[in-house]
């Protein structure tokens, strides 16, 4: 964040050259084409949610189970391991 500000500083206000920008911060020209087009990083945003081939089939057994756990008593809790067993085993049924 201070390197962004001081790198829009020493261009827009003092006049430096983007060249010895480059070279000086050891930085590219989209990254200097970046800085110069927003004040502050605009940080990471993803272009669209990313998909779950292998866990989202399984998504709406796991909610089951963490909401029957939640009302169960604590020895009767699935562990991580129970839980894939219990996805597996309901998805075998359903076919």
């Amino acid at each position: 964040m201070d390197q962004w500000t001081e790198i829009r500083k020493k261009v827009l206000v003092e006049g430096a050259s983007k060249r010895s920008i480059y070279r000086d911060y050891g930085i590219g020209h989209q990254a200097l084409a970046k800085i110069l087009s927003h004040p502050e990083p605009p940080g990471y945003q993803m272009a669209e949610t990313r998909q779950q081939p292998v866990l989202g089939p399984f998504l709406g057994v796991i909610d089951e189970i963490l909401t029957a756990d939640q009302e169960a008593p604590v020895k009767q809790r699935h562990t991580a391991s129970g839980s894939s067993s219990a996805c597996v085993t309901s998805t075998a049924t359903r076919l």
